[in-house]
């Protein structure tokens, strides 16, 4: 490329370089390309945009409210999510990520699936694999039906001064 260019005189404008990839082709595009790149230069961006505004509303509305092991369990999940929303990992391979104990990463969880931060898609063991889990940046309220779902809702404490709502 260095000799692809001319000399010029001082105070004269260079001439426009001429883009070559080093193997004879020219590296000009083909006219409907350029229009392909954009779009999907714009969905990754979209992608990332809904990724970042999940993580800044976690971190500005959700995360002083856990304890340390909860925050920093929540976020090894979310940075594991793959696109289809799960993410899975053991427990003992949280803990050490986390630099906590098994122990600790179980009442993490629990906590997490308590608050409506986190459901468990699939539980794993020994012989099954890793559980499967969906990481949601602000509280999820439990759905209707399911197993459990009516006992998130009796955890929960009432703000102080707040009336006593009657069992559902």
């Amino acid at each position: 490329m260095v000799a692809d260019l001319e000399p010029t005189a001082v105070g004269q404008d260079p001439p426009p370089l001429r883009a070559s990839s080093g193997n004879g082709r020219s590296s000009a595009r083909r006219p409907g390309q350029t229009g392909e790149a954009k779009e999907k230069r714009a969905r990754r961006q979209r992608k990332t945009a809904g990724r970042f505004a999940a993580l800044n509303s976690f971190v500005d509305f959700t995360m002083q409210e856990l304890s340390r092991a909860e925050s920093l369990t929540w976020l090894v999940l979310y940075r594991d999510t793959k696109p289809d929303g799960t993410a899975q990992t053991s427990q003992a391979d949280l803990a050490r990520r986390v630099g906590v104990n098994v122990g600790t990463v179980k009442r993490a969880v629990a906590g997490l699936r308590r608050r409506g931060l986190l459901t468990v898609v699939f539980r794993g063991s020994l012989r099954r694999g890793p559980s499967a889990y969906r990481v949601h940046p602000l509280p999820v309220p439990p759905e209707k039906g399911r197993a459990g779902a009516t006992l998130l809702g009796r955890i929960s404490r009432p703000e102080p001064g707040a009336p006593a709502r009657p069992f559902p």
